[in-house]
């Protein structure tokens, strides 16, 4: 899902630096550590950074992969597991090339803030009909939704930087790109809500002081 360099515009990810410099630094301001939880957030965003890598090619041109944001946004809230994702998202950038420099803002508004807010709210909205619901539909939320974002910028590419009719950049349209993105992702939610739902209970079962305090 990480959208590479070359891809998109300077229209597109200048604004977008702008935005998520803002949001960082509101997460900055938000975030309240509590040094027993330190090791868990590590060790979450750790398992996330793994499954980030791990790509899956898909008919039409696009990858999929886990991410684990929905994990790290309903055991520790959604601002850190903005902060940690991006944070992820970097050093996945800078070292292994795994999504671009330019596009980077891009990926962290999508993957990491869209991602990570639309888990917590997706759990907070149905666990008053069903924990287990809630926490599978928090993962799939935190696909479904980050994936419909990068298919819309890339999608909206030929209409904002073009020479002419030829586009500068990305060069499909949106009848190309929320398909071929977004159709993947919403079956690729249905694995992402499983890992949610075991990852979430399985750790505040073992470290119920932790996650109760």
């Amino acid at each position: 899902m990480h959208i590479p360099d070359g891809f998109i515009s300077p229209q597109t990810y200048i604004p977008a630096i702008a935005i998520s410099a803002g949001l960082l630094t509101l997460a900055y301001k938000k975030i309240e550590l509590d040094v027993e939880k330190i090791p868990f957030i590590a060790g979450v965003s750790a398992l996330s950074f793994v499954m980030m890598l791990i790509a899956i090619p898909f008919p039409g041109g696009t990858t999929m992969h886990l991410s684990g944001v929905a994990m790290i946004a309903l055991l520790f809230g959604p601002w850190i597991a903005f902060s940690s994702i991006s944070l992820v998202l970097l050093i996945q950038a800078l070292i292994f090339g795994e999504g671009g420099i330019t596009s980077y803002p891009i990926n962290i508004i999508s993957i990491a803030f869209v991602g990570s807010f639309s888990a917590y709210y997706a759990h907070k909205l149905l666990s008053r009909f069903s924990k287990d619901t809630a926490l599978f539909f928090a993962g799939w939320a935190s696909i479904f939704f980050s994936s419909v974002l990068i298919a819309s910028v890339l999608g909206i590419q030929p209409l904002i930087a073009s020479d002419g009719q030829t586009p500068l950049y990305f060069p499909f349209g949106l009848s190309v790109t929320i398909p071929s993105v977004v159709i993947p992702h919403i079956f690729l939610g249905i694995a992402e809500g499983l890992v949610t739902l075991t990852g979430v209970k399985f750790l505040k079962k073992q470290f119920r002081s932790v996650f109760d305090a």
